[in-house]
């Protein structure tokens, strides 16, 4: 493997060197590719316009996000911020690279979390939109404009990953290719209508069976938290290390975003019925609402305490964008008609 790894330094290495004075692009697109993203950018933007792909984007997400958490705990994969130093072949010639405040993640590499999510994501949106437009113009090549656009989206952050060295290039491919098969799968077995004892079930199987996981390795002698101390070791910056890119940060908001989907349904089966204006005015509150809970500060310790507030901060997602803003929505549009 040390001449993939190799080659994926002197990758990012060119990319750096031909993208200059762009950097602030590429942490855009990052972000963007950010598996928080789905929960708090894609699923509000995609629920007002649809609500089975809305609520398809939470469950490809969790899931998705969950297994890439299993996959990094059994492959072990590096990551290149950490392994330029660690891996001591580049003494005589050191990589002309930096690092970036997205760079230090703690988990481990592969397949790329951000490729995996993004692929897996995204195929929901552009499949649901494809159709759309078929259905509407029944024009082969306007439905296929989407799918262009999925593909330089993976692309995009694929590179990005590789850019701030987050990734090697063949983590990244590894997670596309996962995600992209996900995608196609999950997407067409959306537990919509299910009962709140299916998704407590589900997240509480999830969180339970990553968590013996956790503790079999750990009994057989592996040390899951290799990643950690490597990053912590090789980061630029102390500042950049995040709590909230720790394994167990993945493991909680999938657990917690599906539970969350679960309440919502239960407290509004169906949702709210919302002409396009009043789901336009639902859609920018509720950005407005998870931006703001995204900014709540956590307290990193004791870290049980972050660990299940985050998990609370998560299974309120759903609530905001499928009960409670578009409630309060259809509350005074309905008084004005009144």
């Amino acid at each position: 493997m040390e001449a993939v790894y190799t080659e994926g330094i002197w990758m990012a290495e060119s990319l750096q060197q031909m993208m200059k004075g762009q950097e602030t692009f590429w942490l855009v697109v990052t972000h963007i590719g950010d598996p928080k993203a789905a929960f708090l950018l894609v699923f509000p933007f995609t629920y007002f316009i649809n609500k089975r792909a809305g609520m398809a984007v939470v469950w490809v997400a969790a899931i998705s996000e969950w297994l890439n958490l299993v996959f990094k705990w059994m492959l072990f994969g590096e990551r290149p911020f950490w392994w330029i130093g660690e891996s001591r072949l580049f003494v005589n010639k050191q990589p002309n690279v930096h690092q970036f405040s997205s760079t230090c993640e703690t988990g481990p590499g592969s397949p790329s979390g951000h490729a995996m999510v993004t692929a897996a994501v995204w195929w929901v949106v552009v499949s649901s939109l494809g159709s759309f437009l078929y259905s509407r113009t029944h024009s082969l090549l306007l439905s296929a404009a989407p799918f262009l656009l999925y593909v330089v989206m993976l692309v995009a952050v694929g590179l990005s990953r590789i850019f701030i060295l987050a990734h090697f290039p063949h983590q990244v491919i590894a997670g596309s290719i996962t995600g992209f098969i996900l995608g196609v799968v999950l997407s067409r077995r959306v537990p919509e209508g299910r009962p709140l004892l299916f998704f407590f079930s589900f997240s509480m199987g999830l969180m339970l069976s990553a968590l013996m996981l956790h503790a079999g390795l750990q009994q057989l002698g592996i040390d899951l938290s290799w990643s950690i101390a490597l990053a912590k070791k090789w980061c630029s910056r102390a500042e950049w290390i995040r709590l909230d890119t720790a394994p167990f940060s993945s493991l909680t908001r999938d657990c917690g975003a599906l539970l969350g989907l679960g309440l919502a349904q239960y407290w509004k089966p169906g949702g709210w019925s919302l002409p396009w204006a009043p789901r336009a005015l639902s859609l920018a509150i509720s950005s407005m609402g998870l931006y703001h809970v995204n900014r709540l500060p956590l307290p990193v310790r004791p870290q049980g305490l972050f660990y299940g507030l985050f998990f609370v901060k998560f299974v309120i997602v759903p609530q905001i964008v499928m009960v409670l803003v578009p409630g309060l929505i259809h509350l005074f549009t309905h008084k004005k008609k009144d």
